[in-house]
């Protein structure tokens, strides 16, 4: 067995709860905070667990005030509000359905009521179910995939957009799959590839603006939708076929998320960044 291995865990509710894993994935930064962020407003859906969180800590310690929706992990969205409340941050969750316009709608009004402006936005909110055959996929899962990944992020996207100004960032988690496949999740891939045509789309319509839109695609990560999606012995060997052999933590893509939503990547737009443990994509 390997050193990475993974203890066997499975969980069956979507997209999965951070506080039942074994191990925890690491969120915590792993530097000190130089204001990256300062006067920065970054909403971050899917913010309670996984990459979502790790975002929203290293956000805060860079000095941004947090928004974050997620779905119903009240639980996990308590400790991620607490988790940035350390960092000196002010911040403020919302659980909801992406897949619900009004529901985005709303959340977005409320940022807008509570902070006066959006700097940042972070799409990340996702689900994937485990299917081999496509003929097993059902009408209703591919239509709750889809509402959550790809319609969720234009909701939320299109609800932000007439607050967002020059200089705004707008980064989107796709995934290693939308580059190479995965055979289990073929309507889940599907949507990550959705998503890069979205990114590459809207960044060309939002440049004249000054608005930048990227995506990160992180490959395998240890964040609750690997425990809420794939069987128990699946989970065990997860991450060991990259060349680093081993999964990724969550603070291992955040510093993605900042570079993207700093002025360090001032001349970035319509990019993927690929944390992934050293799979080569994209030709």
């Amino acid at each position: 067995m390997s050193e990475h291995a993974l203890p066997k865990q499975h969980q069956e509710h979507q997209p999965g709860k951070e506080h039942e894993m074994r191990p925890r994935p690491e969120h915590t930064p792993r530097y000190k905070g130089s204001d990256r962020l300062k006067g920065k407003v970054a909403v971050i859906t899917g913010g309670d667990s996984g990459i979502g969180r790790a975002t929203a800590v290293l956000f805060a310690r860079e000095g941004a005030k947090i928004a974050f929706l997620y779905k119903d992990e009240e639980q996990d969205a308590a400790e991620t509000e607490r988790l940035v409340e350390e960092e000196g941050a002010e911040v403020f969750s919302r659980a909801g359905d992406i897949g619900d316009h009004k529901v985005a709608e709303d959340f977005i009004n409320t940022v807008i009521e509570r902070f006066g402006q959006i700097d940042v936005l972070v799409n990340n909110a996702g689900e994937q179910h485990y299917q081999k055959e496509l003929t097993d996929i059902s009408d209703e899962q591919l239509y709750r995939t889809y509402q959550t990944n790809i319609f969720g992020m234009f909701h939320v996207t299109r609800a932000a957009l007439p607050h967002l100004k020059k200089g705004a960032s707008i980064i989107c988690t796709t995934s290693i799959t939308a580059f190479k496949g995965q055979e289990v999740l073929m309507d889940y891939a599907s949507t990550k590839g959705a998503i890069l045509a979205f990114v590459r789309a809207l960044s060309g319509n939002l440049a004249s603006k000054g608005i930048r839109v990227n995506a990160v695609a992180p490959g395998p990560i240890w964040t609750p939708l690997i425990p809420a999606s794939f069987p128990a012995d699946s989970v065990e060997s997860f991450g060991a076929n990259v060349p680093l052999g081993r999964p990724g933590q969550p603070n291992e893509v955040a510093p993605c998320m900042l570079f993207l939503a700093c002025e360090d990547s001032s001349y970035m737009t319509g990019q993927t960044l690929h944390p992934n443990g050293g799979t080569l994509v994209g030709g």
